[in-house]
């Protein structure tokens, strides 16, 4: 190995340390590497926000939550719940999707019971930045769009009391949230009310109280933890 390679081997090794050490200082979890690509499992995403393009369709769309996200999985789009969607995987992450048909939700259900893992980022009230006029069908709704599920689930989701930057708790990590609601029901809830974790039959579904979160280009450096976060959260489903 020339001089060269060794000192680059040593400054990343340095970088590796530091940043553990400064999780550890936190009190936090060291992020999640990127796996190989031959051990990435799927990903269903089923989401109205812009993740994967941008609102005019280009490519320069995928935020980071898509990168970072694409070095732990295989993402895979799909536009409904049914039960022919759902079967190409075991894991979903449903962020603000729109309003489920009653038999998809049925379906949804099914598949959580028999062994199903889902992340459901259900905003009470969205303020991602949008072009679009309200009203337009492609604008993301301004409010996750409950038809029962989370009742079913044993849940409640309220309007947060005061809009604006509030401090959170994701997978044991500190993030910045914009506006998030707040949990109650018989689901395990974090202290805060941000997250529940809902053991549903052979299943589970993680809940959290907030979608702005994953717009970090629109936060800044204060959230420069949000989607460690967002993959802890996935990463402890996949081994429940």
């Amino acid at each position: 190995m020339s001089g060269a390679r060794r000192r680059a081997l040593a400054f990343a090794l340095v970088a590796v340390l530091a940043a553990l050490t400064a999780a550890l200082l936190r009190n936090e979890p060291a992020p999640l590497a990127a796996r190989p690509v031959a051990e990435r499992p799927t990903l269903l995403l089923l989401t109205s926000l812009p993740l994967l393009f941008s609102e005019d369709f280009s490519l320069k769309g995928g935020l980071p939550a898509i990168r970072r996200l694409q070095t732990r999985y295989k993402l895979l789009p799909v536009s409904v719940t049914d039960p022919r969607e759902l079967a190409k995987g075991r894991l979903l992450l449903m962020a603000h999707p729109l309003a489920q048909p009653a038999e998809d939700l049925v379906a949804l259900d099914d598949w959580v019971r028999g062994g199903g893992r889902v992340l459901l980022l259900a905003d009470p009230m969205l303020e991602w930045p949008s072009k679009r006029p309200l009203g337009d069908l492609l604008r993301p709704p301004p409010m996750f769009m409950d038809t029962g599920l989370l009742a079913h689930w044993g849940l409640r989701l309220d309007a947060p009391q005061r809009s604006g930057l509030t401090p959170r708790a994701l997978g044991g990590f500190s993030i910045m949230t914009v506006s998030p609601g707040a949990l109650t029901g018989r689901c395990r809830i974090s202290s805060d009310a941000f997250v529940a974790h809902c053991k549903i039959g052979k299943g589970e579904a993680t809940i959290v109280a907030d979608a702005d979160f994953l717009d970090v280009d629109e936060l800044g450096p204060r959230a420069g933890h949000n989607i460690d976060g967002l993959l802890e959260e996935l990463a402890n489903l996949e081994r429940s």
